[in-house]
């Protein structure tokens, strides 16, 4: 069974990189993926979808002859970030309501061949954030498995603004826990339950978390001293730091690790910019 995603559930993420070869280079290395080519061999633009054993992961994009230089940002371009795109069943009525909720649409409804159409948006706290309105492309159909996505969390100032804009959008419900914020999308867990995951109420009973994190789509996190509104994104791994010690070897940088009952975590750069976390889950 393909995995669906209903409407205000984080289905992709793909980032654009000044050289597509480099970026699989990196990823193939340090998470395993392998890939195919998404675009025509003429197209200017060049986009492929990484697998694990066949199964859809992420995307890398970028030009089809890329620019000569060396490290991130060559020739003065922009650095790299992963974005994160949330399904939408229409992508036009999509873009209409974040404009009237108070948000920017940059890049209006976009055909991507016949995998689906594209909305580029910023919200109205200044986070980028993408919907996708599938067709042939459904989304990522392996997750929470090592190499594969995790979460994308929203960085932002100010947890109330953001839960009236994505609430309003997508339905979400932002959930002080205490020691974080959750986001859910009420009644994805019906949906996980009615397809790919059966049982997943009485599974995560079992492991006693959260009420309602079978609805989890993410987690809000305050923004650090000097950060700007963002989503981020983590993927799984099976060893943090045997995960970390590849990025380094393969040209990346590590800037953090963190460690909790939970997980194991490193945050990282990849050669041409983009950051990104790496979570080694303990349970």
């Amino acid at each position: 069974m393909q995995r669906t995603y209903p409407e205000g559930v984080p289905s992709w993420v793909d980032t654009e990189q000044p050289d597509v070869e480099a970026a699989m280079a990196f990823y193939g290395a340090v998470l395993g993926w392998t890939f195919v080519t998404a675009t025509p061999p003429d197209a200017p633009f060049r986009y492929v979808i990484a697998q694990l054993d066949g199964a859809d992961v992420a995307g890398l994009g970028g030009p089809a002859d890329p620019p000569r230089g060396d490290g991130p940002d060559p020739g003065g371009a922009h650095v790299p970030t992963w974005n994160t795109y949330v399904a939408v069943d229409d992508a036009d009525a999509g873009a209409a309501r974040v404009s009237e909720l108070g948000g920017t649409v940059t890049q209006p409804p976009t055909p991507a061949g016949e995998g689906g159409r594209s909305v580029v948006a910023t919200d109205p706290l200044g986070a980028q954030v993408r919907l996708w309105e599938a067709r042939r492309r459904l989304g990522a159909q392996a997750v929470n498995v090592p190499g594969a996505w995790n979460f994308s969390d929203l960085h932002s100032a100010d947890r109330d603004a953001a839960a009236r804009f994505y609430g309003a959008l997508f339905g979400w419900q932002l959930d002080n826990l205490g020691f974080a914020t959750l986001v859910r999308r009420p009644g994805y867990g019906d949906h996980l339950d009615a397809t790919v995951d059966p049982g997943i109420r009485e599974r995560q009973a079992q492991g006693h978390v959260p009420p309602g994190f079978e609805d989890a789509i993410g987690w809000w996190l305050p923004l650090a001293a000097g950060e700007q509104a963002r989503w981020s994104v983590t993927f799984t791994v099976a060893d943090r730091d045997a995960a970390a010690r590849l990025v380094t070897e393969h040209g990346g940088t590590v800037l953090a690790t963190e460690a909790n009952a939970w997980t194991r975590t490193a945050l990282v750069r990849d050669p041409q910019g983009a950051e990104l976390t790496l979570s080694q889950f303990l349970g």
